[in-house]
């Protein structure tokens, strides 16, 4: 679930990760472009029923541009990740029901106007190659 507004400078980063996504060649992945209503895509998982729900969203962590970070979701209801409409909290407790493993990868927004920054622009393109290859797990854990 890549989320965000792709005109909105760095909240761009997930719909820009899941057309890169979309672009290889990953038929075990189911790729969704939630834009700012991750909500209305809920249907799609449950039917889907995955083993491992990647969730990618721009996230004010406090860290440089562009840093990547998983998230637990002990963590998210005392940071900003916002999925736009409803708390990603929230989101993440209702798909926990139907999701074996959820993960959180927020990349650090730098500018939320205008055109998404380079920095931002080359950690999604990482994180691109991380989820092709499995190897998301080797981001680093965001630490209080």
């Amino acid at each position: 679930m890549c989320i965000g507004n792709r005109y909105n400078g760095d909240d761009a980063i997930g719909p820009y990760v899941a057309d890169k996504l979309k672009q290889e060649d990953l038929d075990e992945f189911l790729i969704l472009d939630c834009s700012t209503v991750p909500e209305n895509f809920t249907s799609l998982v449950k039917k889907n029923n995955p083993t491992n729900l990647i969730i990618v969203d721009a996230t004010d962590m406090g860290l440089s541009s562009g840093e990547m970070r998983r998230i637990s979701k002990d963590m998210i209801g005392s940071m900003h990740v916002s999925t736009h409409n409803i708390p990603l909290s929230i989101l993440v407790s209702y798909l926990e029901h139907y999701v074996k493993n959820v993960f959180i990868i927020g990349i650090q927004p730098e500018n939320m106007d205008g055109s998404m920054g380079e920095e931002v622009k080359k950690s999604g393109d990482k994180l691109v190659e991380l989820i092709k290859n499995k190897k998301f797990l080797e981001i680093k854990m965001l630490e209080r």
